[in-house]
């Protein structure tokens, strides 16, 4: 528990550091398949605040928000919104 109680303090502490509130802006090419993975990775990764463990369960909402917003705007420009919704209907 010792443990867990530092790693929260430290991760909270480098969020909390000047000028990780900036945009930074970040030229890529990436597969598709890398794009449905993270996306994948992002939404189990970041899951709900109230069942979140480890790292992730530190993670503030408007954060986990962005997260969020990030794989879905990563899947749009990749032209996998649809493939990735049709995933999801799969899994449940």
């Amino acid at each position: 528990m010792a443990t867990n109680s530092v790693l929260g303090t430290v991760f909270e502490t480098l969020l909390c550091s000047p000028g990780m509130s900036e945009a930074v802006k970040i030229d890529l090419k990436v597969s598709r398949k890398t794009i449905l993975l993270l996306n994948s990775l992002i939404e189990n990764g970041i899951g709900t605040e109230a069942n979140a463990s480890g790292l992730a369960g530190l993670i503030p909402g408007e954060d986990r928000e962005e997260l969020k917003n990030f794989g879905e705007e990563c899947l749009k420009k990749a032209g996998l919104k649809e493939l990735s919704e049709k995933i999801k209907t799969l899994k449940s």
